[in-house]
């Protein structure tokens, strides 16, 4: 797990009150979203586009559909940031 991993997974446990998940229980290539993953729906999903921005200074619009593979999992979150970060 690299560092960016691990700091995203801490980043949805803390902004989802997710209390009872450590990073280790939440897998980098899992879905966030719907029932085969993290769980989490739409009210999540803006919890998150706003923590993302609030933190990292990443803007999402929500009628972009680009963006809805960019929230899919830990690992395109953390291609998300990186991308963020080197621009």
């Amino acid at each position: 797990m690299t560092d960016l991993h691990l700091e995203l997974k801490q980043f949805i446990i803390e902004a989802m009150n997710l209390e009872d998940l450590t990073p280790e229980d939440i897998d980098t290539d899992a879905p966030l979203f719907g029932d085969e993953g993290l769980g989490l729906d739409s009210i999540d999903a803006l919890e998150l586009v706003l923590g993302l921005k609030k933190r990292y200074g990443i803007v999402i619009e929500a009628s972009d559909e680009k963006s809805r593979p960019m929230l899919r999992s830990i690992a395109t979150l953390a291609e998300l940031v990186s991308q963020q970060r080197t621009q």
